[in-house]
């Protein structure tokens, strides 16, 4: 499969190894082997999604720009196949999914499984927003009176779609660049209420927020 010769080309590339030995890997709290097979000519793969956007092996000793996955066809590959999980198997700690054919790929992620990381312009002029560090390979709408900003914890989301759960966080950089052009009409404790974009001054629609769904490990960190 091509996923499968795209993904030995990064981890030859990183020296990563796909056969890890088995372990109970500390931060997703179970125990797997990569590339295992629980039943016949089906095999698993486990993967974690920063709060940055990068892709790694889960069980990645270390995660930082080095160790990540960088090849764009293969991460438009992996991200254009994410969904829930709507398998039995490793629900729990792994929420997420990427399939290929009878490779399953189960993702936990920091946030979101979706990060956009830039605002970019089509040939048409029409602005785009990019994610998981794929560039042009991989980007949707850009809705700047749907930004959203959770004046709890200051991080910045953008609507997704339904099947990874309607909402993708935005990478700090950007959101940082962002949320420059806020105005806070009812206070800083508050969502922000407008956004400035190519000069016109927008009125936030936040509540698409309410019908959304996250399953990261910082959703979880927020609300104990």
């Amino acid at each position: 499969m091509i996923f499968r010769y795209m993904l030995r080309r990064a981890e030859n590339k990183y020296k990563i190894l796909s056969t890890c030995l088995l372990r109970c890997n500390h931060f997703s709290g179970v125990s797997y082997v990569q590339g295992q097979e629980p039943e016949p000519k089906i095999r698993e793969y486990f993967y974690y999604i920063d709060h940055e956007g990068m892709l790694f092996l889960d069980d990645a000793k270390m995660k930082n720009f080095t160790s990540c996955f960088k090849e764009k066809q293969f991460l438009k590959f992996f991200f254009s196949r994410v969904k829930l999980n709507d398998t039995k198997r490793y629900r729990e700690h792994f929420p997420y999914l990427s399939l290929c054919g009878r490779e399953r790929n189960f993702i936990r992620c920091d946030d979101t499984p979706i990060v956009f990381t830039h605002v970019l312009s089509d040939n048409k002029g029409h602005d785009r927003i990019s994610y998981a560090h794929a560039a042009d390979q991989l980007t949707t709408e850009f809705l700047p009176q749907k930004i959203y900003m959770n004046p709890k914890t200051g991080r910045v989301y953008h609507p997704a779609w339904p099947k990874v759960g309607g909402i993708g966080l935005i990478r700090s950089k950007l959101a940082i660049e962002l949320s420059r052009n806020f105005e806070f009409v009812n206070g800083e404790q508050e969502p922000p209420t407008h956004f400035t974009w190519h000069g016109e001054r927008l009125e936030l629609e936040n509540t698409w927020v309410g019908n959304t769904q996250r399953l990261g490990i910082f959703e979880e960190e927020e609300c104990n």
